[in-house]
C-alpha cells in the first residue's frame, strides 16, 4: 500500500504524479478558471489504486491512468 497526499489547486502535483496527469490536471484547473469557479479551499487527493495513481478532485472530477492514456472523468 502506498500512502497518498493532498495539495491545493494550483499548488504544484506531487513528483509522484505521472507528467501526462500533470498536464491533465492543469487543464482541469485552466478550464475552471475559465468558468469563474470558487476553487480557493479545493484540493488534489492523490490515492493509489494497484499501484496505479489516482487523482480526485473535491468536486468529483478523477484523473486516471489507462495504459498509455490520460482519463478524465468530471463529476455530474
Amino acid at each position: 500500500m502506498q500512502i497518498g497526499t493532498r495539495w491545493a489547486v494550483g499548488g504544484e502535483a506531487p513528483q509522484t504524479v505521472p507528467v501526462a496527469m500533470r498536464a491533465a490536471i492543469d487543464d482541469e484547473e485552466r478550464t475552471l478558471v475559465e468558468l469563474g469557479a470558487d476553487t480557493s479551499s479545493w484540493r488534489w487527493t492523490l490515492t493509489w489504486l494497484e499501484g496505479l495513481p489516482v487523482v480526485e478532485l473535491d468536486d468529483g472530477t478523477t484523473i486516471r491512468l489507462d495504459g498509455d492514456d490520460v482519463l478524465v472523468t468530471r463529476a455530474d
